[in-house]
């Protein structure tokens, strides 16, 4: 016989009612009044067995549409090998998610000290600190380092080619603080740089820019440090940590703040998170990193052992002297990140960076040959690309006859920015997980559709 999960027994319910000295339920609410208390009974269908939701659940996810997604803007479909999930999920990492008793969990802190290491030679900068929420998250802890490192700065420059998602975080976070943006306008796909100088004054902290873009385009941050330096302000660059393998890293850069986020890294798609984001700073600015930060240490028999250090957190010192409110970190996905990393190695990454670009350019070159379609900005890109139609009509028929063919030909850059100028725009995404054989698919079903 199955039985209902029931939390309290009845006995059980005596007991403690007893225990507080009542008699009943009843009792216990009386100090309610009438109008906030239910009049009916809670409609609440009888319990089920473990098969019976299970057979619900797998008829749910039976409506979930698939298909071979070229799908990017911030999440990109890459080869994960097996040993991701399989040494993520076990039991020794799972249980020890939070990492704050040292001697109970080196094995994770050996992991997050292994991914803050890897995370250093992927952006070349001196430290990194043990992940953050997402990489819309890392541009918000950026901006509010910057703020702090500059006494009487009010006002973070950012590049108006960010992620949508990564500019709504930042609105939101100059609102909740009281401190201004002021937007980098775009010019040809790219920011337009030229425009720094005017907008920089005594008051600005810093700039964060991006690149790949919000439009996949690789942007030149060329002399961008020595201006903003020479106004003792900092400069944040966010990747994509993969095409960090093929393009100059946020040190060649001579930045002072890389961000960004791991899902390239690791990480599935999983319907658009969870995520995990990163952030690198140079040693002058060791003591103002938000969040975890794990160490290398020995103790007094000279045996190596890590530990949480530099936490300058709301936890553990006075709210007002803390970096940051963050009180976690991905700790799981930073390990799915490492051991993805590890099982790659510096030859893989190139190899997978190198792939997707071959393969975004193989398939941008032969659209842009049809008739209602262009690549409108003549600039380098890596694995993602904006095609640009005539028409509305032609973009949403265009769409809707790829994926009756199984195909999800991209992301149309309006649905995340919800502006006019965007909506003929179509983000078409290529990793080294796209075989051949899905490209020319792809490219068959376009000829079809544009003709």
């Amino acid at each position: 016989m199955i039985y209902p999960y029931i939390p309290h027994t009845d006995e059980d319910r005596k007991i403690m009612l007893e225990a507080i000295g009542l008699s009943s339920m009843e009792e216990l609410f009386s100090g309610l009044s009438e109008d906030i208390l239910l009049s009916d009974s809670v409609p609440i269908s009888h319990g089920r067995t473990e098969d019976e939701v299970q057979r619900m659940i797998d008829s749910i996810a039976q409506r979930n549409v698939r298909g071979i997604p070229f799908l990017g803007c911030g999440c990109y479909d890459h080869i994960i090998p097996s040993t991701v999930e399989a040494l993520s999920s076990l039991p020794s990492f799972v249980t020890a998610y939070t990492p704050y008793q040292a001697e109970m969990s080196q094995g994770l802190l050996q992991a997050i000290y292994e991914f803050q290491s890897m995370i250093c030679e992927i952006t070349s900068m001196d430290v990194a600190n043990a992940s953050l929420y997402d990489g819309a998250n890392a541009a918000s802890e950026a901006a509010s380092l910057m703020v702090g490192a500059k006494r009487h700065a009010s006002v973070v420059l950012v590049s108006s080619t960010l992620h949508p998602f990564t500019l709504q975080v930042l609105q939101t976070w100059a609102k909740g603080t009281g401190k201004s943006l002021r937007i980098v306008k775009e010019k040809d796909g790219v920011v337009d740089l030229s425009l720094l100088s005017s907008l920089l004054d005594s008051t600005c902290a810093g700039l964060i820019v991006q690149s790949p873009n919000r439009y996949g385009l690789l942007e030149s941050y060329e002399g961008v440090a020595e201006i903003l330096h020479e106004q003792k302000a900092l400069f944040a660059i966010s990747n994509d940590p993969l095409s960090l393998a093929m393009q100059k890293s946020p040190g060649q850069w001579n930045a002072d703040i890389a961000i960004g986020d791991t899902q390239s890294l690791g990480l599935p798609l999983a319907f658009g998170g969870p995520s995990c984001g990163f952030m690198a700073v140079k040693e002058a600015l060791l003591r103002k990193l938000p969040g975890r930060l794990v160490g290398l240490t020995e103790d007094g028999k000279g045996r190596k052992g890590f530990t949480l250090t530099f936490q300058a957190r709301e936890q553990h010192i006075k709210r007002e002297r803390a970096t940051s409110n963050i009180c976690s970190n991905q700790a799981l996905a930073a390990l799915m990140t490492t051991i993805h990393l590890s099982s790659l190695g510096w030859d893989g990454m190139l190899e997978a960076a190198n792939q997707s670009y071959a393969k975004a350019h193989y398939l941008a070159y032969h659209l842009a040959q049809l008739p209602g379609m262009t690549l409108v900005w003549d600039k380098p890109f890596w694995c993602e690309f904006p095609l640009v139609f005539s028409d509305s009509k032609r973009l949403r028929k265009f769409m809707q006859e790829l994926r009756n063919e199984g195909i999800f030909a991209g992301v149309r850059l309006s649905t995340l920015t919800r502006k006019v100028k965007d909506e003929l725009v179509l983000l078409v995404a290529v990793t080294e997980k796209r075989s051949r054989e899905e490209l020319e698919l792809y490219l068959a079903a376009a000829r079809r559709v544009m003709k």
